[in-house]
């Protein structure tokens, strides 16, 4: 076909890409910035094979084979206006084209993230990246609609660039960013890739799966209306805004009951965890409503902590699609991720009672699985959760992988994620452990589902960690007794103009 004649993959080309590849190695500046790029993005894989393409030491040159690409003067490559490099034949220059539509695809799932929809308030700006712009690697809007060989890439043979944008912007730069091209596992990134390549990372639910989503985001929502209304005034730390955890977990659970979970140890801190109490775990909301009225409703197990209602655990068995899992919630007297390592080590204990030895293996960490729930700012801001992240893959402390849901509410206390962290996103101290990081607009359920559903299949699949980074609001203040229009004027604003998640959700 003349479509693969004309990409570098050919291997009639081999000899055109060995020579580019030796002057890049003798002297980068000889080669075009756009090669200079790509040849220093290759991995190690791709550099032996052009290593090999260039023959062996003591073997005749094969040089010349680009005609006039480099100037004798400026040693620097000369492109014609049309695109083409002059003197070079039309096969090369389409060579070039492929060269440069597959740096830019790269480049997409490397830093795509950064132009996604992520904020529900609309109030996060999102700067240019000019790494996205076609125009870094040479294209111009006189070559949007050219043909380019692109071999499978994206589920496309050849296709327009106009094309292969479109199916990039939908795939990572819609309500969902991924974080996943840091990791050193080929076998992993390639499964993320493909992933959420698929269906241009919307899973389209049928009608059931929607009623059901639909149903537990109703739960979430009515648990939080109802408080409000019959407990004006109480701190509960509620869920508003956020509500979309509640379906999220649930379909994690689910998921990963169908690759063998049968246990979950959960921790978190007091945002959502009454919600996540009655609505995940089942404790019964009579039990509830007796510890807001100030009477314990068991009196036996608080063993006289005098610890308050937002800070108690609960254990339960409950049914996910078929299977009983037994769930667990950590108490957690304040101080936020200190239960981290209580939780890990927790399970730990559990999967070795599951195999009777202290050696465990893949079988016990599919079926226990440790479920972390973290604020933003107290994720980017405590030393107890880089400590519990480094211990992750350590031989005597391997749980199998955390499992991490952050609810980014976008501010921490009462300050701005700008004032209290360096880094661009609070998940950024968990890219030191290789794992997957979704960051997912909290009013688009669906998304925030299928993220859900596909980081369960990671971990269950790879037993490594995987972090949600929900972007979210907080309705209400830090509780439910001060005013948050004080600190933040303009993120309140719009909160108060803000249809709640399940306003905003579709109802078919």
């Amino acid at each position: 076909m003349a479509s693969e004649q004309s990409s570098f993959l050919y291997s009639a080309n081999a000899d055109f890409i060995a020579e580019l590849f030796k002057r890049y190695a003798e002297n980068p500046a000889s080669v075009d910035p756009s090669w200079q790029e790509f040849f220093t993005g290759l991995n190690d894989d791709a550099r032996s094979m052009l290593e090999e393409l260039r023959g062996a030491s003591w073997a005749p040159s094969k040089a010349d084979k680009i005609v006039g690409y480099v100037d004798a003067d400026t040693k620097k490559a000369v492109v014609a206006k049309n695109g083409a490099v002059a003197g070079v034949p039309v096969a090369q220059s389409a060579i070039l084209d492929s060269i440069r539509a597959i740096m830019l695809i790269r480049v997409y799932r490397v830093r795509g993230h950064l132009l996604a929809h992520l904020d529900p308030l609309g109030l996060t700006p999102r700067p240019p990246q000019p790494e996205l712009n076609p125009q870094s690697y040479g294209f111009t809007e006189a070559d949007m609609d050219r043909p380019i060989f692109v071999d499978g890439m994206l589920g496309f043979q050849t296709a327009t660039l106009r094309e292969i944008l479109q199916r990039l912007q939908r795939t990572y730069c819609g309500s969902v960013g991924v974080e996943f091209m840091h990791m050193q596992s080929p076998e992993q990134k390639a499964w993320i890739q493909e992933r959420v390549e698929t269906d241009l990372n919307k899973r389209q639910y049928n009608k059931d799966e929607k009623r059901n989503i639909l149903q537990r985001l109703t739960a979430g929502d009515a648990f939080e209306k109802f408080l409000a209304t019959k407990f004006v005034g109480v701190k509960r730390f509620g869920l508003e805004g956020g509500e979309t955890m509640i379906p999220a977990i649930d379909a994690l659970i689910t998921r990963a009951t169908k690759m063998g979970l049968r246990e979950v140890v959960v921790g978190m801190a007091h945002r959502g965890r009454l919600n996540m109490l009655t609505n995940v775990l089942g404790k019964p909301f009579t039990a509830l409503f007796s510890e807001f009225q100030g009477t314990p409703a068991y009196p036996s197990s608080i063993q006289g902590s005098g610890d308050v209602k937002y800070h108690l655990g609960t254990s339960t068995d409950r049914d996910f699609a078929g299977n009983t899992v037994h769930l667990t919630m950590n108490p957690n007297p304040s101080h936020l991720e200190w239960v981290n390592p209580v939780v890990t080590g927790r399970v730990r204990a559990k999967q070795q009672q599951r195999v009777g030895a202290i050696s465990i293996n893949e079988t016990a960490w599919r079926q226990v699985m440790p479920l972390l729930i973290h604020g933003d700012a107290a994720f980017a801001g405590q030393g107890i959760v880089a400590e519990t992240l480094m211990m992750s893959d350590l031989k005597g402390y391997r749980v199998g992988g955390t499992m991490h849901f952050i609810i980014n509410n976008q501010v921490g206390f009462t300050t701005s994620p700008y004032y209290s962290r360096s880094g661009t996103y609070c998940s950024d101290i968990a890219k030191m452990i290789q794992v997957p990081i979704f960051h997912i607009n909290g009013d688009d359920v669906e998304a925030v589902v299928q993220v859900a559903e596909i980081a369960a299949e990671f971990r269950q699949k790879f037993s490594k960690d995987v972090v949600i980074d929900m972007v979210c609001y907080r309705r209400h203040g830090h509780n439910e007794g001060d005013e948050p229009a004080f600190t933040q004027p303009i993120m309140y604003k719009k909160i108060k103009e803000q249809p709640t998640t399940r306003k905003r959700s579709p109802k078919n």
